[in-house]
């Protein structure tokens, strides 16, 4: 493992009492689950979800899929929050949040977390199937134990061996349909895990500094940047044939596929012509725009190209 960085402790503030969640709104609670990071992980739930229904959509399990996957990640969302909280208070990006500023106390933001993952997962044990309940705890574990509390803080390998959790959704979406992990199940655990380095490494590069501050070893803190751009490209080769077994699996149609490949292809000469550029900064935000915009686009490709059942 790598040596953890050293980050200023007396810059962190001591927290307020509990007293202060008294203070907290509705919305406060409802920010502090990370609510976008949610919408982008359903969308990929609901791909998961329609390819395996092939358009034999049952709408009341796939509403229960969604609202018990929501409720799981935004338990651990909140715990990721609380476990980072001290090195939230020294990056520019997070120091707002509600726990760092004391607008919701450390022991009110568990207690929130904890019933969030519990009536996520008896939401997906009683309404779905035992098998996403136990996807979900999978997820959950990968992100709140393994990536924030283990490797965040220690570890280059965070970013990689974080990227577990963020491929379990789609699988939820997938298992609550098919009740069984095959092939399907496993090229969408691909597709995200191998879509997240490149993500999560731009924003890295782009806020590298406020990393540093923290004391995080990010892969652009520790390696420095080139060898950053250098790393995101084997994970978005690894899409190339991610893709094309989707389609000559069945999974999904010819649409899908030529799609999907001129979007990998239009991020793949983005990222590569990051090597060459001398403002790494502005390269970054675009890297980091460019790879939701493919995220999304790839998912509403694969639900409207969704191959139907045989009539």
């Amino acid at each position: 493992m790598d040596k953890p960085l050293p980050y200023d402790a007396s810059a962190s503030r001591t927290e307020e009492t509990a007293g202060s969640a008294s203070r907290a709104s509705w919305r406060d609670f409802f920010v502090l689950a990370k609510p976008r990071m949610i919408a982008t992980n359903l969308i990929t739930a609901f791909g998961g979800f329609w390819v395996a229904s092939k358009w034999s959509i049952d709408w009341f399990l796939l509403f229960m899929m969604l609202v018990g996957s929501a409720l799981i990640m935004g338990s651990g969302c909140v715990l990721n929050n609380v476990l980072d909280r001290e090195r939230d208070r020294l990056m520019e990006r997070t120091q707002k949040r509600a726990i760092p500023t004391g607008t919701i106390s450390t022991r009110a933001a568990v207690l929130y977390a904890a019933v969030l993952g519990l009536f996520g997962l008896a939401v997906l044990y009683f309404f779905v199937n035992p098998l996403t309940a136990l996807l979900g705890v999978i997820g959950h574990i990968a992100y709140v134990v393994i990536y924030t509390y283990w490797l965040k803080p220690t570890s280059t390998w965070s970013t990689s061996v974080g990227g577990i959790a963020g491929a379990v959704p789609p699988v939820i979406g997938y298992c609550a349909v098919s009740e069984t992990v095959d092939m399907g199940a496993i090229l969408l655990f691909g597709l995200l895990f191998f879509w997240q380095p490149p993500h999560f490494w731009a924003l890295g590069i782009r806020k590298r500094e406020e990393y540093r501050k923290a004391g995080y070893p990010l892969l652009p803190v520790v390696k420095g940047v080139l060898r950053t751009k250098w790393q995101m490209v084997p994970y978005l080769i690894a899409l190339y044939p991610t893709t094309v077994l989707l389609y000559t699996m069945e999974y999904v149609g010819i649409v899908f596929l030529i799609g999907a490949l001129l979007l990998l292809t239009a991020w793949t000469w983005q990222c590569v012509s990051g090597l060459f550029t001398k403002d790494d900064n502005a390269w970054a935000l675009r890297a980091f725009k460019y790879s939701l915009y493919y995220l999304t686009f790839v998912f509403v490709l694969m639900i409207a190209d969704t191959a139907r059942l045989a009539a």
